[in-house]
């Protein structure tokens, strides 16, 4: 089991650096979409190509983070019933359900698309509208994506599997780290705590210097 667990830690660390790099594609959407606005508005130019890397970047975020939210425990959870359980049946229930929906999905998924991508790649398709993208590249975020998924599932289901061994702790505790939304509000803290400081420290400095 120590080398499943091996593995599942490499799965872990990779599906952490993918997420937290992938997290700049939203800053880069929130660019391109105020540049876009701004261009339209004042100088009446737009362009086809500014708008679908919008929804290009916003398909790379969800299907790229989709593994990374499952490492995370952030995923949705509807258990009207699963809570009633104890912790080992939970754990139980979820191995199960990982092998017996996410693996199954995941690779229907991949196969279902992968011809699509192919076919698109090869015949250069191109987005209908003036001016647009190449399509291969949006196409094959879904099965990399899904790929992604598939990975965390397969370190999920060793890490629950080892739960039921007593090897280590409750894999479905969320992580100790904070939410985007905690460090955004520690941030605007600090920023006014900061801002707060140099105010103060600039009117004792010019009550200092009146005094003089």
């Amino acid at each position: 089991m120590g080398a499943f667990l091996r593995l599942s830690n490499i799965i872990d660390a990779c599906t952490e650096w993918v997420g937290r790099w992938t997290s700049w594609l939203i800053l880069a959407a929130v660019l391109i979409s105020a540049v876009n606005a701004v261009v339209r508005k004042a100088f009446n130019v737009g362009s086809n190509a500014f708008l679908e890397i919008q929804w290009y970047l916003f398909a790379a975020v969800f299907l790229l983070a989709a593994g990374y939210t499952l490492l995370r425990n952030e995923h949705v959870r509807i258990d009207v019933i699963l809570h009633r359980f104890s912790k080992r049946t939970q754990i139980i229930i979820e191995a199960v359900c990982i092998v017996l929906f996410l693996f199954p999905f995941c690779i229907n998924v991949i196969m279902l698309v992968w011809p699509l991508v192919v076919q698109a790649y090869v015949t250069g398709e191109m987005s209908s509208n003036a001016g647009g993208l190449i399509r291969w590249p949006v196409y094959a975020l879904v099965p990399l994506g899904m790929g992604l998924l598939l990975a965390q599932g397969v370190s999920e289901f060793i890490k629950r599997i080892a739960f039921l061994q007593g090897l280590i702790d409750d894999p479905t505790k969320r992580k100790v780290a904070k939410t985007a939304e905690e460090e955004l509000a520690e941030f605007v803290r600090a920023k006014a705590e900061a801002d707060e400081a140099a105010a103060a420290a600039a009117l004792a400095a010019a009550a200092q210097g009146a005094r003089k």
